[in-house]
């Protein structure tokens, strides 16, 4: 890849994490780094950012929110960071005190990212880590030398309310299975604590 936007790109324990190389991931990056900064945070080490990701299930630019993670720190792991299921290539930035921020991708620019050769490998049903490197390398330099205006849309949600659950250290074993369960999702049957699974209930 191109001198001019490696700042911009994950170190190279992100693309290991995420398992191959593609133009997603960098992106999701980019947009994480620009958000940590609008809000004035640093990276997440423990548990206050929050990120609300519109994206579904079934579209590859999912790889969008490994980036996210990777920059923000806001993990999976951490429950820090969690999908709408609006398939929308958007996430909301959330951090107590400040105003929220939404990031979106503009139209303009996936129009434009589309047409490069890597998008047409995938459309084949290729995946990511069987298109030739320097396929990809290109999509990703062409994207890291579009601006920041030209990529992402942003918009402060002063109206977005987000309310962290509590943690909680206890738990309690189910009356069938013996397992552990954390009480939050404890189910009672016949006056005892049983777990989702052996309960029958619906989450």
């Amino acid at each position: 890849m191109s001198e001019h936007g490696n700042h911009l790109l994950p170190p190279d324990w992100a693309f290991e994490f995420h398992g191959h190389l593609c133009p997603f991931m960098p992106l999701g990056y980019r947009m994480g780094r620009l958000a940590i900064a609008h809000l004035g945070v640093a990276r997440e080490r423990d548990h206050t950012l929050h990120v609300v990701c519109e994206l579904g299930e079934g579209h590859p630019q999912t790889c969008l929110m490994d980036g996210i993670q990777v920059a923000a720190g806001a993990t999976y792991g951490k429950t820090l960071i969690e999908k709408t299921f609006f398939g929308k290539l958007a996430a909301t930035f959330w951090y107590p005190g400040k105003t929220p921020v939404r990031y979106a991708l503009k139209a303009s620019f996936l129009d434009a990212f589309g047409t490069q050769e890597f998008f047409a490998y995938r459309k084949r049903g290729v995946e990511p880590s069987a298109i030739p490197p320097e396929v990809t390398e290109k999509a990703i330099d062409w994207m890291l030398a579009q601006t920041d205006d030209d990529v992402f849309a942003v918009t402060e949600r002063p109206d977005f309310h987000f309310a962290p659950p509590k943690g909680s250290f206890n738990k309690v074993l189910c009356s069938k299975c013996g397992e552990y369960v954390f009480e939050r999702y404890v189910r009672i049957q016949d006056g005892k604590p049983v777990c989702i699974p052996c309960s029958g209930y619906g989450r």
